[in-house]
């Protein structure tokens, strides 16, 4: 992407009780990350109050996700870790969006068509023009890459759509201010190998789902190492040894998805797993996924809760971060309004 920095942004709901399907699917891809890239990692939690949050439950979760970066092994001193709201310009950015996309765009969003239901009139204005804030978080700081999940590329999609009709737009605004073609970049998806798609420890059908009514049907990452391996003795198998080879997997939805959470655990591949255990029956391959989940989760259970009573000290690290934020997004949005035409305060 010439002209453009390379830069990660991503950010994540402060929706309560992170569980193994976030971690695997998102946090660790995080750590990974920022071992190549630089990177902001946001809390986004005006996004989550598209539908109503308690107040006093909002701050706790926003804490918890921070918490849940830090533990995995996010480094906000190499990295940006803050919450959005403590950074104006996501709104001021998101309203010129709000602007610049066509009713049509969104009305092709589905997510908001899944998340308003039937009652689609009652659902609030945040939740219908959520992509637009979704887009000024990307663009705000001209991040050039989103690592993404597939809920999310038709949002991402849009983000592209709403940067180029504003490098079009303004073109002669922004070429007399300097910026050459474009002042936004098109952010790129960022493809990290095969998504770890982690299903209900009681039913393979399903996602993994902090909704879930039975709290034996997902590993939260506040969970100790008793809890953890509780869930996977309990988690739901069936009769059948384990095979050996990947095709004897469909199917049969819980083997495939025990084999899908060790593998990513190990950060070895399906096939390598069943190697070792295809004619192994449950009880020993339980026995083994619970050694590696308290492993692997254990400690990140035990540092979250350690973080979590210090609340002072995750405040801390997002104010610091917002701080860094805005030293990015100010002049970015500085530049928004020269080239829109606002008269600003200098």
């Amino acid at each position: 992407m010439a002209g453009f920095k390379p830069l990660v942004f991503s950010g994540v709901q402060p929706t309560g009780n992170l569980h193994l399907g976030n971690y695997l699917g998102a946090i660790t891809k995080f750590v990974a990350l920022q071992q190549s890239h630089d990177c902001i990692y946001c809390v986004v939690d005006m996004h989550a109050i598209t539908v109503w949050q308690d107040p006093v439950a909002l701050t706790a979760q926003i804490r918890e996700v921070t918490a849940a970066f830090l533990a995995a092994g996010v480094d906000p001193k190499r990295h940006i870790v803050f919450n959005q709201s403590q950074v104006h310009e996501h709104a001021e950015l998101a309203w010129v969006f709000n602007c610049v996309a066509r009713i049509g765009w969104l009305n092709r969003m589905t997510q908001f068509k899944e998340k308003a239901g039937k009652d689609r009139e009652n659902a609030s204005l945040g939740l219908y023009a959520y992509p637009s804030l979704m887009a000024a978080d990307i663009l705000v700081y001209r991040a050039t890459h989103v690592p993404v999940g597939e809920d999310q590329k038709q949002h991402l999609e849009l983000a592209r759509d709403i940067a180029q009709k504003f490098n079009n737009d303004y073109a002669a605004s922004i070429a007399a201010a300097g910026h050459g073609e474009g002042f936004f970049p098109l952010p790129e998806p960022l493809i990290q190998g095969p998504a770890t798609r982690v299903m209900s420890l009681r039913d393979g059908s399903k996602k993994m789902s902090k909704s879930d009514p039975s709290d034996y049907s997902r590993i939260n990452l506040s969970d100790d190492a008793d809890a953890v391996a509780q869930k996977v003795r309990k988690a739901k198998t069936d009769p059948e040894p384990l095979p050996s080879e990947e095709t004897g997997l469909e199917k049969r939805p819980e083997a495939q998805n025990l084999v899908g959470i060790f593998a990513a655990l190990a950060e070895r591949s399906r096939a390598d797993v069943l190697a070792e255990f295809g004619g192994a029956q449950f009880s020993s391959f339980k026995a083994s996924l619970v050694d590696l989940a308290v492993a692997k989760l254990g400690p990140i259970g035990a540092e979250m809760k350690r973080l979590t009573a210090d609340p002072a000290y995750i405040d801390s690290v997002l104010a610091d971060g917002a701080e860094r934020a805005s030293a990015i997004a100010r002049p970015n949005m500085d530049a928004v309004k020269d080239i829109v035409g606002f008269i600003r305060r200098r």
